[in-house]
């Protein structure tokens, strides 16, 4: 048993001491929130870092997908994934959008497009996928349909910070793009996210909305939110990019040990070739099948048992929850694959400083 509880995720803090001239400045100036010197200047570094060209940064991803879709005056239904973190549908519920789930794909996990045309109607206005674990949607055919149909197209990239697709930014797909810079996710500013925008007329509308419709101090053009980030949250990303390179490297370097490690293994299948280079290693999922000695649920039980706190990302399926699983699409008939994935999956820890012996501790419960 591991003596230290073991977690399927810590967020990456550099040292203190480097911290802390940040604090200084801020309390120095006094300037808080409001869009000040952080805050623009990391709006600044973390398009260039990412390869994009307008980036709106936001106090969380709920808000930042809340608001995404107010800017694009999405209405009616949406075709969206039951296999992702609440916040996806919830936000289009905030938006008094009606969800409609669509199978994923069994080897991404992605939103499967072949399954995209049968459920379009007259009311639908949107697709929204998500970057499931960071690996790219198939992009292409998601945009050839709804170019076909005049839909619009809104990423939840929660996972994807850094993840590229044919020489670019995944994020430069879409109408829209989503990031979470929540603790959890391999860059993170404490809570926060993002909007990436396609140009700066979008942008500018998305400003004036997390911050209340202002666009100066007399004029109020929309009902907007507050949805700014604030300059401690600002600070704390400013450092973390000076080490998001490193960091990845690391986490990339877990993936491919628990890869080697349990590709072997009878009953435990591991759905994505993290030896490809895709991704930006944010998790690491394995599948429990039958053919294993204990179910998906057994094993995860030992793992805690043995301090290792595993996720099953995603359990259960947002289409199960009480609230959505009374709609039409959330029959688990129309959503075969979806359902056995959440019944079969668990995320692993994955994170920098996760230590070689501590892995070993994990992949030894698994093997054992």
């Amino acid at each position: 048993m591991s003596e230290k509880p073991i977690y399927v995720t810590q967020p990456f803090l550099p040292p203190l001491e480097e911290f802390l001239p940040y604090i200084k400045e801020i309390w120095d100036t006094k300037y808080l929130t409001n869009s000040g010197p952080f805050h623009r200047q990391l709006e600044t570094e973390v398009a260039k870092y990412l390869g994009v060209e307008h980036l709106a940064l936001f106090c969380n991803g709920t808000i930042a997908l809340i608001t995404a879709l107010q800017a694009l005056d999405v209405r009616g239904e949406v075709i969206t994934t039951p296999y992702s973190f609440a916040a996806t549908t919830h936000a289009l519920l905030w938006n008094n959008i009606s969800p409609v789930f669509v199978d994923i794909d069994s080897k991404t996990f992605n939103l499967d497009p072949k399954r995209i045309e049968e459920a379009i109607t007259p009311e639908t206005s949107a697709i929204m996928p998500v970057h499931v674990y960071g690996r790219p949607c198939d992009v292409d055919e998601i945009q050839r349909i709804a170019n076909k149909y005049g839909l619009k197209v809104i990423y939840d990239a929660a996972h994807a910070f850094g993840v590229t697709y044919a020489g670019q930014s995944i994020l430069n797909y879409g109408d829209l793009s989503i990031l979470s810079f929540h603790a959890t996710k391999v860059f993170n500013t404490f809570e926060g996210g993002a909007i990436i925008c396609p140009d700066a007329k979008t942008k500018q509308r998305i400003d004036y909305l997390k911050n209340f419709g202002f666009a100066d101090e007399i004029t109020v053009v929309g009902p907007g939110i507050n949805g700014k980030m604030n300059e401690v949250q600002a600070a704390l990303g400013l450092l973390q990019l000076e080490y998001i390179d490193r960091v990845i490297v690391q986490r990339d370097k877990i993936c491919r040990h628990y890869h080697d490690s349990l590709r072997d293994v009878h009953g435990i299948d591991i759905p994505h070739d993290y030896l490809s280079g895709k991704g930006n290693s944010s998790y690491f999922p394995i599948l429990v099948k039958p053919d294993y000695p204990l179910s998906r649920n057994e094993l995860h039980e030992k793992l805690h048992d043995n301090n290792i706190y595993a996720r099953r990302y995603f359990y259960p399926l947002i289409s199960n929850f009480p609230t959505y699983r009374s709609l039409k699409s959330a029959t688990p008939s129309n959503l075969p694959i979806a359902n056995t994935i959440a019944e079969e999956v668990i995320c692993l820890p994955v994170y920098p400083d996760l230590c070689r012996e501590q892995q070993e501790s994990i992949i030894s419960v698994i093997t054992d």
